[in-house]
């Protein structure tokens, strides 16, 4: 299993060698395994990733049941070969990242296209994907990657980096090494956030536009991810969507515990009474508007509102979603671990809708 990880991220990714100690300033070597120890308890967790730094050498510590389970030992491996890319190391704005990054590793060694000849190569199945939607989406109002304790999303948030590798959209500069470009361009000991990064990365799009596209797919699901969409189906009467209120006529605006803060948004399933939508959102930050069109077994489209405001045609059959976010075009620094007044501010917003009506509204 390890094995197949290590051709995955090294051999086809490109990542730095989890063999090359931390400390080698010219990645020469030599190179060694990386130590995993097996032990009957760890307190609780299933899992955990040491560094030495003297030798400059990642360890593993898995409990002895969870051994062969991928989102346990490849998730802690996916902590080793993260820190050997040195990048987000003694960082505290990436700190709620690595989590989310783990999670990332895990399921994209599981599930994914690009880890399949690997998991061939060394007799490993594709595992099922632990896409914890009722999570993403039920609470996707929340900063985009939240550490906060008990209710934060840093463990469920690797869907973004899914998307960002999937690249479904073709933005400029992102795809299959977007991960590791984000450890590559990460400015040495400068403390930012990964969204920082990313705003380099991209080679066009600003982040805000990223993030807006990425929830407006997330209202079905549709980031590229082999198996993600279907279990949406499948749980999607489950997923609590219900973030809005009326606001008048034909108008809306989030509950206040349910405004969209620091690159969180609002989903909204519709129920569509006409041939066109007319939507016009007003609020008082930047944000991201966009129609969602899902048809089955057709090409869904995705319509980004110019102004938050547009006229959109929809056709018989089509599943319609509104996505709010609020997605402004320059990151803002922030500690997933210590949320600023800043990026916990709700977007305040009303939403005008004509052609449709906001599915499930809180009474």
């Amino acid at each position: 299993m390890l094995e197949a990880a290590f051709e995955c991220f090294v051999g086809t990714l490109k990542w730095r060698s989890p063999g090359l100690s931390f400390n080698d300033e010219t990645d020469s070597g030599p190179k060694y395994k990386t130590n995993v120890y097996t032990v009957g308890d760890l307190g609780g967790a299933a899992g955990v990733m040491h560094s030495d730094q003297a030798t400059g050498m990642a360890y593993l510590e898995v409990v002895n049941q969870y051994l062969a389970v991928p989102g346990v030992t490849v998730h802690e491996y996916g902590h080793a070969m993260h820190y050997h890319q040195k990048a987000w190391v003694n960082q505290s704005r990436t700190g709620a990242w690595w989590e989310t990054l783990a999670n990332w590793v895990a399921d994209t060694y599981k599930t994914s296209d690009i880890c399949a000849p690997a998991r061939k190569n060394h007799n490993q199945e594709t595992s099922p994907t632990d896409i914890e939607l009722k999570k993403v989406l039920g609470d996707s109002h929340q900063v985009i990657v939240d550490g906060s304790v008990d209710t934060g999303n840093y463990y469920q948030a690797w869907p973004f980096l899914a998307y960002l590798t999937y690249n479904p959209d073709d933005f400029a500069g992102l795809g299959q090494d977007t991960i590791r470009q984000l450890q590559l361009q990460y400015k040495k000991d400068s403390n930012e956030t990964p969204l920082h990064t990313l705003a380099r990365v991209s080679q066009n799009a600003t982040v805000g536009d990223i993030v807006g596209r990425y929830w407006a797919r997330m209202a079905y699901v549709d980031i590229g991810h082999p198996t993600a969409q279907q279990v949406f189906f499948q749980q999607r009467a489950d997923i609590p969507f219900a973030s809005m209120e009326a606001a008048g006529t034909g108008s809306y605006k989030p509950k206040a515990d349910r405004q969209p803060r620091y690159m969180g948004a609002n989903i909204m399933p519709l129920d569509v009474t006409g041939t066109s939508l007319e939507v016009k959102v007003s609020a008082d930050a930047e944000f991201v508007a966009t129609v969602a069109i899902y048809r089955e077994g057709g090409e869904s489209s995705y319509v980004t509102l110019t102004d938050g405001a547009g006229t959109v045609p929809v056709q018989a059959g089509d599943d319609v979603s509104v996505v709010v976010a609020n997605a402004p075009a320059k990151p803002i620094l922030y500690d997933g671990f210590d949320l600023s007044a800043e990026v916990s501010k709700g977007l305040d917003y009303t939403i005008s809708i004509t052609g449709a009506t906001v599915k499930g509204l809180s009474s």
